[in-house]
């Protein structure tokens, strides 16, 4: 593949919900283009974009594709993303990259959650796009009525650039409305009169929004004068490029209706990486490049792919971790189309590339030079908010685990890696149970790793409300040398994790075992005598005690520490703690009532709401953490998917008491099944 200049470039993500056609569109494209000779399927496990062994089995996109097509002197990387919710991180990334995009909706759905979204996505960073409606020719398609819902839903800007010829199966043409010329199968014919009426209707919205670019052009459309072609391309561009004008392409990837005019709009229409100002200096100045995603595959090695921000990226080339302070060499470089190398001599600023077998560099990371380092703002991913715990079904299989989720994490990192040292668990977040399965199953088919998810341990702790004055001894006399420690401790709250104070007077425990009483006491902390938690807040202090002039010892009196421990605790009203989350919540108004009773079944708090710009509410929130491991799915459950959240532990709180007999209940049940 040919170097490209900046201007000659176009980098063009494609969102939309899942299934509706983004990757049978990829393959449209590279079949129209003449990369392939035939056009895989998605049912079939055979497109160039998904080919993860995940993808073929699951038949959906789980990591974003990069699929570069030639068209009239043009580049354009296509970044073929993910519709399912889970691998939102993937459609980050891609947007990180990308200048504009396109916004795939299938004709016979309609507008979807997914759809939503990704125009959220849009107008957050103010990005160009067109919106290409794909699948009309299923049945019972009414194309004037789907127009009008996507223009009531997303604003009058929206405005189609070509209409469909023919109903339903039967759409096998579109019609151009700017050069008012109807294509069946890509070549001219006559126009019907009544899509020539609709068509010039739609011109004339089209020609009000090149006037309104431009005051001498507003002047010359007010006077009734016509433009020329120059003068509406360049209108019509201005207004896509500042966000004024949505072009809508209609067609149908399956049938490679529309393909052409959709590559025409990109090529016309979208910016160019100079247009986008996205950019940091020209090809002559120093190298600097953005990581937007890596793929880590066990067989060819890891895989860097990046953007070229600024300078020329060649082979051989020593390059510069401005963020960990590393430095290595640039192998080869090449571009990517699915997982295809194709070998190029260089990349240069605003193109997308690839290298391989970079050690010290990861995703969201920043290739520069030394002389010249750079680290550009890392992706912005959403925070972990579904959680699972992850064990070996063999003993030996802990490091093995650890060791395959850092290789994944550095392909996603999107999902959270969390040893839990009070449950002693390992616990992995991502954004749903898919996400999850997937890494789970990653790890069985290229690390080799049998695991099961199970719902987190909630990792609960053990406090006193009450004091308690207690003796604690060891004795113990079985031939030779005894044992011998005897304590006096009392135990009562303290507003510090752990405190321990001595008031021993006339030496009834010597100064040199006093250490040994307070390491007794904190080994005794790990494990509480309600539910084997963690003891928190409790103050100790040791005031009498009796020793042994032959038999005591530091052990005697440790032992003697931790007796007088459980007696203490037993004493001083134990009470278990549960751990509290901050919750915020965000949803479309509708929704209101139903997350508010939910979040009350789940023992939550409502502290608060907030209406935010663009109509939806967010609700600020404390919930107790073991109610909100699942919550992801729930939420998806009752808003269809249009809410999400974002959860961090908060503080301790006393849990109720008929929920706390339950654990202890448990705990208990669990020690006997152990013996």
């Amino acid at each position: 593949m040919r170097t490209y200049k900046a201007d000659k470039i176009r980098n063009v993500a494609l969102l939309g919900h899942s299934s509706c056609g983004k990757t049978t569109i990829t393959e449209a494209l590279l079949f129209q283009t003449k990369v392939t000779n035939r056009m895989g399927k998605v049912e079939d496990g055979n497109t160039v974009s998904d080919f993860d062994k995940e993808e073929k089995e699951r038949q959906v996109s789980i990591g974003t594709s990069v699929i570069p097509i030639e068209y009239q002197d043009t580049k354009i990387n296509f970044l073929d993303t993910p519709g399912y919710f889970d691998f939102v991180g993937e459609v980050y990334g891609a947007l990180r990259v990308a200048d504009g995009a396109v916004l795939v909706i299938d004709a016979s759905s309609g507008i979807e959650v997914g759809t939503e979204k990704c125009w959220k996505y849009l107008e957050q960073r103010n990005m160009p796009r067109i919106i290409f409606i794909n699948k009309l020719d299923k049945e019972n398609i009414k194309f004037d009525e789907l127009l009008e819902k996507i223009r009531d839903k997303f604003g009058r800007k929206v405005v189609p650039f070509t209409l469909p010829i023919g109903k339903g199966e039967n759409v096998d043409g579109y019609m151009d409305i700017l050069k008012g010329q109807s294509y069946i199968d890509s070549k001219p014919v006559e126009t019907f009169p009544d899509t020539a009426a609709k068509a010039e209707e739609l011109k004339s919205v089209l020609m009000e929004a090149v006037a309104e670019t431009d005051e001498a052009l507003l002047e010359k459309y007010f006077e009734g004068e016509e433009f020329t072609e120059e003068e509406i391309q360049k209108g019509l561009k201005n207004a896509v490029l500042q966000g004024e004008l949505v072009p809508v392409i209609v067609g149908s990837a399956i049938k490679g209706l529309g393909i052409d005019m959709l590559m025409n709009t990109i090529v016309e229409y979208l910016p160019n990486a100079l247009d986008a100002k996205s950019l940091k200096g020209s090809p002559a100045d120093s190298l600097s490049a953005f990581v937007f995603k890596t793929i880590v595959d066990p067989f060819v090695g890891k895989i860097t792919i990046f953007k070229v921000m600024s300078g020329t990226m060649k082979k051989d080339t020593d390059v510069f971790n401005a963020n960990t302070g590393d430095s290595e060499r640039i192998g080869s470089v090449f571009s990517l189309r699915g997982k295809e190398q194709l070998e190029v001599s260089e990349i240069e600023a605003g193109d997308i590339g690839a290298t391989s077998k970079l050690q010290y560099f990861k995703t969201g990371d920043t290739i520069s030079l030394k002389t010249a380092p750079v680290a550009y703002e890392k992706i912005d991913f959403p925070k972990p908010c579904y959680f699972m715990a992850i064990k070996g079904l063999t003993k030996d299989s802990d490091e093995k685990i650890g060791l395959g989720l850092q290789r994944l994490n550095e392909e996603d990192p999107t999902f959270s890696i969390d040893r839990n040292f009070e449950t002693k668990e390992l616990v992995i977040g991502g954004q749903g149970n898919i996400q999850l399965e997937v890494i789970a199953s990653k790890l069985k088919n290229n690390y080799k790793i049998d695991v099961v998810l199970s719902p987190p341990k909630v990792a609960y702790r053990e406090t006193i409300k009450g004091k308690s004055d207690v003796q604690g001894k060891h004795k113990k006399q079985s031939g030779g040398a005894g044992q011998y420690g005897d304590v006096r401790i009392r135990f009562e709250p303290s507003d510090k994790e752990f405190e321990f104070t001595e008031e021993i007077f006339g030496g009834s425990v010597p100064k040199q075992y006093i250490p040994a009483v307070e390491k007794g006491l904190r080994e005794s902390l790990e494990k509480g005598v309600l539910a084997g938690c963690k003891v928190v807040n409790v103050k100790a202090t040791l005031y009498d005690g009796s020793y042994h002039e032959v038999d005591s010892n530091e052990m005697a009196f440790k032992i003697a520490a931790s007796l007088a421990f459980k007696k203490g605790m037993m004493e001083a009203k134990p009470v278990l703690l549960e751990p509290i989350a901050k919750v915020e919540i965000n949803i479309p108004e509708e929704y209101l009532g139903d997350i508010m009773g939910d979040m009350n079944k789940r023992r939550g708090r409502i502290l608060g709401m907030e209406q935010q710009p663009d109509g939806s509410q967010l609700v600020r929130a404390e919930a107790p953490m073991s109610e909100m491991y699942t919550y992801a799915i729930e939420l998806k459950s009752m808003t269809q998917a249009r809410g999400t959240f974002e959860v961090e532990f908060l503080r301790y709180e006393e849990m109720p008491a008929h929920l706390a007999e339950k654990v202890i209940a448990d705990y208990k049940a669990q020690n006997e099944n152990d013996k």
